[in-house]
């Protein structure tokens, strides 16, 4: 049955329940006859055996409430810090994996939020503005926001501090609005850049692997993470350096590490 009715479904998961009840209520007499003994499972065994109880417990409470969704639902018990997130997209309405919240400046990303739970990223636009003075040491003149950041209380924050943003005004629209030429493609190119944030996470998924982590650990996938947006910060920093500067660095540091390169030919004076 390729679409099974709600009954069907239901009568399945009683069952797998009641089998996982009596697996774990087996394995826990058994556990009980251990007295002076160490329990004999190893740190992963015992994980999972933990990991499988916590995630009995979340099906027998959805299934008794007749509801889907339970808070931190486990949907792996290798990884059980994966969440699943609605995401209503075309391809896949579900998403498993971390969401992150990056700001950029200046074509460079900085990470502000990372979470491997759902959340909300309109809330994190005072801090990352915050975060920007603290880094500049004043406020910046325009922030290039997507509709979720414009809240009203997003709004008042970034008039007070006199911030310009971009987006359509609350209230309704006026019935004929004249703008002139300058305004017109003063708002096009503010609305372009404001898709480098998106080109960004492209290019992180596409050429440097951003959607292809298999990482078991929590830890080890928020450090591929990590790594993955320095290596783009430092592929971006490499367009300000001089070839030539970029060269003689190499050199240096090659000589300090006791290797022989070859002689730089003329046809790299060709690409600086």
């Amino acid at each position: 049955m390729k679409r099974k009715p709600a009954n069907v479904l239901r009568k399945a998961i009683r069952k797998q329940i009641n089998y996982l009840k009596r697996d774990v209520r087996t394995i826990n007499e058994m556990l009980d006859t251990i007295k002076d003994e160490p329990v004999p499972f190893d740190r992963r065994q015992l994980k999972y055996f933990f990991v499988i109880q916590h995630l009995l417990e979340q099906q027998e409470s959805m299934y008794k409430k007749k509801s889907h969704q339970v808070e931190d639902r486990i949907v792996s018990i290798h990884q059980p810090h994966v969440r699943p997130i609605v995401r209503g997209k075309a391809k896949a309405k579900t998403e498993f994996g971390a969401k992150i919240n990056i700001s950029l400046l200046d074509g460079y990303a900085r990470v502000d939020h990372f979470d491997w739970d759902a959340f909300n990223e309109g809330q994190d636009l005072q801090a990352q503005v915050e975060r920007f003075r603290e880094l500049t040491g004043k406020y910046p003149e325009l922030v290039q926001v997507d509709k979720i950041y414009l809240t009203r209380e997003n709004r008042r924050f970034l008039k007070e501090k006199g911030i310009r943003y971009t987006g359509e005004p609350l209230g309704r629209k006026p019935v004929k609005e004249i703008k002139s030429r300058y305004q017109k493609r003063k708002e096009r190119r503010e609305a372009a850049e404001r898709n480098q944030v998106e080109g960004k996470f492209g290019q992180g998924k596409r050429g440097y692997g951003l959607n292809d982590i298999r990482a078991r650990l929590a830890t080890t996938s928020n450090s591929w993470i990590g790594a993955i947006i320095f290596v783009m910060n430092l592929i971006r920093h490499m367009r300000d350096i001089p070839l030539s500067y970029f060269v003689s660095f190499l050199s240096k540091l090659m000589k300090v590490r006791n290797i022989n390169i070859y002689p730089l030919g003329p046809q790299m004076k060709l690409c600086a």
